[in-house]
């Protein structure tokens, strides 16, 4: 009983830091297909875009250190960073986008 017990809280804990990797991956993906997005339209300049990818690899960066701080883990403060960190990168692809400067 008690191993099964230890199984299944093991498996939450791993369940729940999987779906938050997850998250955190999948928004560095959305941006970086909006960035392109926005290349491929014209809607960004390519200084525009060279800037916004170097905010993605910040934040690549900076996850990677924190990762390299917890032992590969990620805490709930680190992912909270994360999230505003992109919320603060959406924001500034959207201003970017919406500027009316077209590279064409």
């Amino acid at each position: 009983m008690n191993k099964l017990l230890g199984s299944a809280a093991a498996m939450i804990l791993v369940l729940g830091t999987t779906g938050a990797l997850a998250q955190v991956n999948q928004h560095q993906q959305n941006q970086t297909k909006r960035i392109n997005q926005g290349v491929n339209s014209g809607e960004l300049t390519h200084r525009e875009a060279d800037n916004l990818r170097d905010d993605q690899a910040e934040i690549r960066r900076t996850e990677a250190r924190m990762r390299a701080r917890n032992g590969g883990q990620l805490t709930v403060a680190d992912r909270a960073r994360l999230n505003v960190m992109q919320a603060e990168a959406n924001a500034k692809i959207y201003k970017k986008k919406h500027n009316n400067r077209d590279r064409n």
